[in-house]
């Protein structure tokens, strides 16, 4: 149960810390790069991928391991 939770706050941490960068860098827009130049520069920042990355081993510890009790 112990390792289910600490699974599910890493997925959590992950998932607050890329959002956090992709909002962040939403700070490049009004210096006039276009949303389509955001788009491929977020795709190249490895810490963009931990969004996706938290929501996919939250979801699999919520989903594999339900609550019985």
């Amino acid at each position: 149960m112990m390792l289910h939770m600490f699974m599910f706050l890493i997925g959590f941490g992950l998932a607050v810390s890329g959002g956090v960068s992709i909002i962040a860098y939403m700070n490049f827009l009004p210096a006039g790069i276009t949303w389509v130049e955001y788009f491929i520069f977020i795709k190249s920042r490895v810490e963009c991928y931990f969004l996706p990355l938290g929501f996919l081993i939250m979801a699999f510890v919520i989903y594999r391991f339900p609550n019985h009790s």
